[in-house]
């Protein structure tokens, strides 16, 4: 008896705008995750906002008011980014939520990109709320072209330190997370001149400092504002940060290669 052929038409490739449809609600997804967590959210935007209304607003105009501004920026972005990537992916992979994600028809770049962009908008949240606190309780005064360029700077550099969680989430386990990621985070955070300028730091600090890529972040931003280290150039601080990005990345890409072959 002869059958009749059904015609089943070639799927299509799926359009750009799925693509960014995806991207955008897990981009949605991820930052409600991380503002719903309130350890995460209330610590990574409460710590810079509560310490600069500690020092910085005692007393109004005064110099420190101004420097604390993009310093404490500096630290709302690396502590977003360690403990936001670092913790976040890490939790994840003790939950096996990584491996489910490998496993889905997912972009990886959907996965990553999602966070760094969460972490990137919370380190913004952090520089909006310190150059309010700075001009309405510090008495600072500051363009509108300043405000953008340290948006700018603090935006650039959650890439190197969205890279940075990356491997520290791929290296700690997630039960010592916390401990290992402020071991790292608080002094590189105290030897870069997010507390006080890098002048009034011990000898012995000074002459680690320049290694740090926190430092070279910071005398970044703190040149906006006139406060860079005499005779800092911009250059080279871009050039070490670049470096040390290509580095996070690469040993971060060399060890997750590794732990799919052996899965």
């Amino acid at each position: 008896m002869a059958t009749n052929a059904i015609a089943v038409p070639a799927p299509r490739g799926l359009s750009f705008g799925y693509y960014a449809n995806l991207f955008r609600k897990e981009v949605q997804y991820e930052f409600v995750k991380m503002l719903r967590t309130k350890a995460f959210s209330l610590s990574v935007i409460g710590f810079p906002v509560m310490f600069y209304l500690l020092f910085g607003t005692s007393n109004r105009h005064n110099m420190f008011a101004r420097y604390l501004m993009p310093s404490y920026s500096c630290m709302g972005v690396v502590s977003a980014c360690l403990f936001g990537i670092g913790m976040g992916i890490a939790m994840e992979r003790a939950y096996g939520w990584l491996e489910l994600k490998q496993a889905s028809p997912m972009p990886r770049l959907a996965y990553l990109g999602a966070k760094v962009i969460t972490c990137a908008a919370f380190a913004l949240v952090i520089v909006a709320a310190l150059l309010t606190l700075g001009i309405t309780l510090g008495g600072v005064s500051l363009t509108a072209f300043e405000a953008l360029k340290l948006a700018g700077v603090i935006l650039a550099g959650s890439i190197p330190f969205t890279a940075m969680g990356l491997l520290v989430a791929l290296l700690v386990p997630p039960n010592a997370g916390p401990g290992v990621i402020n071991l790292i985070y608080l002094p590189m955070s105290f030897a870069s001149g997010f507390w006080m300028p890098v002048t009034y730091l011990p000898h012995w600090l000074k002459v680690i400092t320049p290694a740090l890529p926190t430092y070279h972040l910071a005398q970044i931003a703190l040149h906006i504002f006139g406060y860079a280290e005499p005779g800092s150039r911009l250059l080279p601080h871009w050039e070490a940060l670049a470096g040390f990005t290509l580095l996070m990345v690469g040993a971060a890409w060399m060890i997750f290669t590794r732990s799919e072959a052996k899965a």
